[in-house]
């Protein structure tokens, strides 16, 4: 099991969440499909939840609140840094947009939300007594984190500029990616969208691990969430993207039988 209680290393993806307009709902389909446990949280803020898979924290769930109506429902990503309000100020001088200013979240830690110059939306964590996601590369927990722009090198040098990021061409026939490494561990993924993918706009996408691919997407369809794309085989596993029951898009990822295999490294 990969277990950390420590704050993730900034620039690492080390939070996943979900806002949703039900979320009674959101809890009962992912508690049956990643076997999650999940309690609600005050409900002055949004009901948030912290699911825990064998008692660690995973991800978060919150039901939208007032001032989030017309918000589309979405998984979140959360790259972790050491001083939100300097990476605030790094976002825009960088060419992105502040969504949401830094700020405190009560002694839990400090996050804020942004836009990158393409538009691809992101938020950041500085952990406090919350340092993020404590089981990752399981099945059940996130096991991946990209962001898929229309102006690949212009999101490339963003990110470089305000987390320090480098990159490995993973690049072949028809497509265009690139590892992230953060002071060079592997630690996500950028890509282009094709004209393949359809009208897409730029997006942050999460990985969830799972033992059986195919068995989580009939699972997903089966509980009111929908296929997106079909199940391929990857070198890194067995891949799907799908949606949750409110709309939401994630991606599944087959597990390899071996550890050093794992889509995401150093973790």
């Amino acid at each position: 099991m990969s277990v950390r209680h420590e704050a993730w290393p900034a620039g690492t993806p080390a939070w996943s969440d979900l806002t949703v307009p039900d979320r009674v709902t959101a809890h009962n389909f992912y508690r049956t499909l990643f076997g999650w446990s999940i309690a609600d949280g005050p409900a002055e803020m949004g009901y948030y939840a912290n699911a825990t898979l064998h008692g660690e924290t995973v991800a978060g769930i919150e039901q939208a609140m007032d001032g989030q109506a017309g918000m589309p429902p979405a998984w979140m990503t959360y790259l972790a840094t050491d001083d939100a309000e300097a990476t605030a100020a790094a976002v825009t001088a960088a060419g992105g947009t502040v969504l949401v200013p830094a700020m405190a979240v009560m002694d839990l830690g400090s996050m804020g939300r942004f836009a990158d110059p393409t538009g691809a939306v992101f938020g950041v964590w500085q952990s406090g007594t919350h340092t993020g996601a404590n089981i990752v590369n399981e099945p059940g927990s996130v096991v991946w984190n990209e962001v898929m722009t229309t102006d690949f090198e212009a999101a490339k040098a963003f990110y470089a500029t305000v987390f320090g990021y480098t990159y490995t061409d993973m690049s072949g026939n028809g497509f265009v990616y690139a590892t992230v490494e953060v002071d060079g561990v592997t630690r996500g993924g950028i890509g282009a969208i094709g004209p393949e993918m359809g009208p897409l706009p730029p997006h942050w996408l999460t990985y969830f691990a799972t033992g059986d691919t195919d068995a989580s997407v009939t699972l997903v369809t089966e509980h009111g969430g929908s296929l997106v794309r079909d199940a391929w085989d990857s070198p890194y596993g067995r891949m799907a993207v799908v949606t949750g029951p409110a709309g939401e898009t994630f991606a599944l990822m087959g597990t390899t039988p071996d550890p050093a295999e794992s889509a995401v490294s150093g973790s």
